[in-house]
């Protein structure tokens, strides 16, 4: 009896004890929750829900969620965020905000919602954080040298000629939409200078690998604004996850079987018999197959994951600028004509070079204006894992940030009268805006490495085509249905219509 009541009594204190530690850890949790609201408790934000917050509000189409974006803006002012759930999504698109978050060599790291990007894009630039990520950018840094950006220019010039010729097909019609057209065009220039192979996805319409790039891209953002898909647990089992699935066997098939090929390529290389087809025409997959020092230093998955980053990165981006662009200029032929008349002037019958290039000073404020009102990105999101200050509030730890460039562009502090299309505004005798208010290509230590690249190929392409064909444009901006699926599109496509110059 002695001995059942001491058990009793142990056991009694065992339990105590372990209450008292719950109550603790609860305790706590809930002065850690406080703390942190405490934080946010002057950042404004839509009436929220209890435990969800406002998710129920961005399980909406990418168009709703986009025009939903604005609206909050013109509501709470310079800063406001939105509750997903218990994690707050903080959205700042004031120069002053935008500063302090990407001049910080600390606050590097991607929001959660990139890691939806992983399966496709592994550890490469756009995914990658920390020291892997330093060390990744500091090896891949090279490829975009002067000399190689030469031999991209030729690979440039050509892919530019094809899509004229695809045009061709279009000069009769009333209207056409030019995205698929400069989604192409992107793709072919993308997958030569990347891999060092012709797809020919401009002349050969029904492609596998096209067509899972693009099914990707919109999976991934319907990913990020729909918190009820976010687990991999449920999503894998919802048909989306299935077609992602689908979409993700296509595109890791067709570039491992590029990476095989051109690995056995360069392995022939060593021995002095190289593929003299390769040799006219270095890639991207080249310069990684040099650094891995045979697996040391970067192993075939690792060399496959930077390899889907550029060619995600790298075609959406040009692709994207492309289209706005030829829809902003048919919108202002007279802009057309000031480009032609400076190429003719400039360049004339020689052909077009990198130092060429950089002498149009009108094709230049033309493609940086088209990417102010058309930003190519118009969401750049941060996860933060130290306490920043940002428009005199404390953000805590377990935020993320989110950049809206579309509105940091429309600032009318440095851009007067934002919504009107005035290139003139960044000729080279023009006031230039601040630093960090016009980010066409993110800013800080995780800017787009391949930003001249990209802006080589869409000037070259531009020229290209507006040599051949006058370009307009049949809606306008006021018809537009924006939304954000990874870059910035419009629900319609984009509308022009084309006719030979003489």
């Amino acid at each position: 009896m002695g001995e059942t009541g001491s058990v009793l009594h142990m056991g009694s204190w065992v339990t105590l004890a372990l209450s008292i530690g719950l109550i603790s850890v609860i305790i706590g949790l809930f002065i850690k929750r406080a703390r942190f609201l405490h934080c946010l408790r002057n950042v404004p934000f839509p009436s929220a829900l209890p435990i969800i917050g406002n998710a129920y509000q961005l399980n909406c189409s990418l168009e709703d969620f986009f025009k939903k974006l604005v609206e909050w803006s013109k509501e709470f002012g310079d800063i406001y965020l939105l509750w997903l759930g218990p994690r707050p999504l903080v959205f700042v698109y004031r120069v002053e905000g935008v500063q302090a978050l990407l001049s910080s060599s600390v606050h590097i790291d991607k929001s959660l919602e990139y890691q939806y990007l992983r399966r496709w894009l592994g550890n490469g630039l756009v995914v990658n954080s920390g020291d892997s990520w330093h060390f990744r950018r500091k090896l891949v840094t090279p490829t975009f040298h002067s000399g190689l950006l030469l031999d991209y220019l030729k690979s440039t010039i050509r892919e530019s000629h094809t899509m004229v010729a695809c045009l061709v097909n279009e000069i009769e019609n009333d209207g056409f939409d030019i995205v698929p057209y400069a989604k192409r065009a992107a793709l072919d220039l993308i997958c030569e200078t990347t891999m060092g192979y012709h797809m020919n996805a401009q002349t050969k319409l029904n492609n596998d690998y096209v067509r899972a790039v693009e099914k990707m891209t919109t999976i991934m953002q319907t990913r990020f604004t729909n918190i009820w898909i976010s687990l991999d647990a449920i999503f894998n089992l919802t048909a989306l996850g299935k077609e992602h699935e689908r979409a993700l066997n296509v595109i890791h098939s067709f570039v491992d079987k590029i990476i095989a090929e051109r690995k056995a390529q360069w392995k022939i290389s060593r021995d002095g018999n190289f593929n003299d087809a390769t040799k006219k025409r270095p890639a991207f997959l080249d310069f990684l197959l040099e650094v891995s020092q045979d697996g040391t230093v970067l192993n075939d998955r690792d060399i496959r994951d930077e390899v889907n980053t550029f060619m995600f990165a790298g075609h959406d981006t040009v692709a994207t600028s492309l289209s706005w662009f030829f829809y902003a200029i048919g919108l202002h032929p007279e802009y057309q004509t000031k480009i032609l008349e400076e190429y003719d002037q400039v360049i004339g019958n020689e052909e077009i070079t990198l130092e060429g290039l950089n002498k149009l000073s009108w094709l230049d404020a033309c493609v940086k204006e088209v990417w102010r009102i058309y930003p190519v990105v118009p969401l750049v999101a941060r996860q933060i894992y130290q306490p920043i200050k940002i428009m005199n509030h404390d953000i805590p730890i377990g935020s993320t940030v989110l950049i809206n460039t579309f509105l940091l562009h429309r600032d009318p502090r440095h851009f007067p009268e934002p919504e009107v299309f005035r290139p003139e505004r960044f000729l080279p005798d023009s006031p230039k805006p601040p630093t960090f208010a016009f980010i066409p290509f993110s800013a800080g230590s995780r800017n787009c490495i391949g930003w001249k690249f990209a802006t080589m190929e869409v000037k070259v392409t531009i020229l290209t085509v507006l040599r051949a064909y006058h370009i307009q444009s049949l809606e306008n901006p006021d018809q537009l249905r924006l939304s954000s699926s990874i870059v910035l599109i419009n629900a319609n496509g984009l509308r022009v219509k084309i006719s030979r110059r003489k």
